[in-house]
C-alpha cells in the first residue's frame, strides 16, 4: 500500500458525512478496528451509536450483522446451532450472526451475563466451537457494541472479563446546536447512510491493520506504556488494575493512531490520549472507592499526569 494514511483519512471523511461532529470518536474506532480490536460505546439512546457501526460496514464494503440483545436471548442466538439433518444423517452447524466481518451487539448489557459470555471466545480468539467443533471466524473481525448507562432499568452490569476484551470504551455525547441543526437537514428528505458509499476495499483494511504493525515503537515508550499500567495495579482506590491485554490494547492503539497521523513511529503523546479509553474500563475499584463514586477515567488521567514521560533520543 502506498499511502496508508490516505486510505484511513478516506475512511474517515466517509464515516463523518453520517456521524456529524464526532471526528475524535470516530477516530477512537477505526483505531479498534486497525489494532484487530473490539469497541464498546455507552451511551444514552439515539446519539448515533448504531449508525457509527453500520457507516463503518458500509464504507469498507465489510459483511454486517447486527444483533439486539434481550433479556431471553439465548447463547445459541448468537454463535449458531446444529441441526440434524434428515437426508444425510448428520448434524449440520447453522452459523449465527456472530459470523460477520462487523458485528453490532446492540445493547449488549440487556442481556443475560450468560448470553453476553457467548462472546468470549470469538473475541480473543476468532473462532467459535459448538459441539466439540471450532468454526474460524472472517477477517476483519471486529464486535462493535453499545450499552445504556447501568443505572437504566432493565440493564444487566458487563463481567470484568468481558469488559477486558474490549479494546477500547468510548462515549459519542451529545452534538453541538449547530452539528445537531446539520443532521436535522441532512436527514430532511433520506438518512445519509441510505446514500453512504463503499471508499475502501477489505484487503485494503487488512493491509492497513499489517501497516500498523509495522509502527516503530522505541523501548522508551514501551516501558511507558508499562508503568502507567503498572501504576493502575498500585492505585489506593483500585482493587484489580489493568491487565497485560491492557498494556497490549495501548501498544496497538498507540500504532494506529501514528498511522492516522501520517507518522511511522509511536510518540508519548499518542499514548496519553489513548490511556482513558484502553484503560479506564479495566480497573476494578474497592469497595470504598466504590462508595466514593470514584470515576476510573479519573484515576487514569492522574496516573498519567503523575507518570514521567520519556524523552526523546536518536532513534
Amino acid at each position: 500500500m502506498d499511502n496508508p494514511n490516505a486510505v484511513a483519512e478516506r475512511i474517515l471523511d466517509n464515516i463523518e458525512r453520517v456521524i456529524v461532529g464526532k471526528r475524535g470518536q470516530v477516530e477512537f474506532a477505526l483505531i479498534a478496528l486497525l489494532s484487530h480490536g473490539h469497541l464498546l460505546i455507552e451511551d444514552i439512546p439515539g446519539v448515533g451509536k448504531t449508525m457509527l457501526a453500520r457507516s463503518i460496514a458500509r464504507s469498507l464494503g465489510c459483511k454486517f450483522k447486527r444483533i439486539q440483545f434481550t433479556p431471553d436471548l439465548l447463547p445459541s442466538d448468537v454463535t449458531g446451532v446444529s441441526i440434524y439433518n434428515q437426508k444425510s444423517g448428520d448434524f449440520e452447524f447453522r452459523p449465527g450472526p456472530i459470523f460477520a466481518q462487523i458485528v453490532l451487539a446492540d445493547e449488549i448489557n440487556r442481556a443475560s451475563p450468560k448470553t453476553q459470555s457467548a462472546l468470549l471466545e470469538c473475541m480473543e480468539e476468532s473462532q467459535v466451537t459448538v459441539d466439540g467443533t471450532t468454526h474460524k471466524m472472517a477477517r476483519p473481525f471486529l464486535v462493535m457494541a453499545t450499552e445504556n448507562p447501568i443505572d437504566f432499568e432493565g440493564t444487566f452490569p458487563l463481567p470484568e472479563l468481558q469488559l477486558d476484551r474490549f479494546l477500547m470504551r468510548i462515549s459519542l455525547g451529545y452534538p453541538s446546536p449547530s452539528d445537531e441543526v446539520t443532521v436535522i437537514e441532512r436527514q430532511q428528505r433520506i438518512h445519509p447512510i441510505e446514500e453512504l458509499g463503499q471508499v475502501a476495499e477489505v484487503h485494503e483494511l487488512v493491509e492497513l491493520q499489517e501497516a500498523v504493525k509495522g509502527i516503530y515503537v522505541d523501548s522508551l515508550i514501551k516501558h511507558y506504556i508499562v508503568s502507567l499500567v503498572d501504576a493502575t495495579r498500585h492505585h489506593p482506590s483500585v482493587h484489580i488494575g489493568a491487565s497485560p491485554r491492557g498494556s497490549l490494547a495501548l501498544f496497538r492503539a498507540s500504532q494506529a493512531r501514528a498511522l492516522l497521523d501520517d507518522r511511522d513511529y509511536v510518540l508519548p503523546d499518542d499514548v496519553k490520549a489513548l490511556a482513558e479509553p484502553t484503560l479506564a474500563h479495566r480497573l476494578v475499584l474497592g469497595p470504598s472507592a466504590l462508595a466514593r463514586e470514584v470515576d476510573p477515567k479519573g484515576i487514569v488521567a492522574e496516573v498519567v499526569g503523575s507518570a514521567p514521560v520519556p524523552g526523546a533520543r536518536v532513534r
